[in-house]
């Protein structure tokens, strides 16, 4: 019986090597990275617009 107690540290694995990309994976990437700029562009438009959302009867601070 051994007196070590608690959980097992896990192996570490082996680091994976950098593989060479084709001509359809660095174009797949470079499509996603223009789809992220155009998504974040049409977001920034939208907060420009200004709240979609009404903000219903406004109080004033008078009592």
């Amino acid at each position: 019986m051994s007196r070590q107690g608690g959980k097992a540290k896990p192996l570490k694995s082996a680091k994976k090597q950098q593989t060479d990309l084709t001509d359809e994976e660095l174009a797949f990437k470079e499509k996603q990275k223009a789809d992220a700029q155009a998504r974040k562009k049409m977001a920034e438009q939208a907060k420009k617009g200004g709240p979609l959302v009404g903000g219903g009867i406004k109080k004033s601070g008078k009592k």
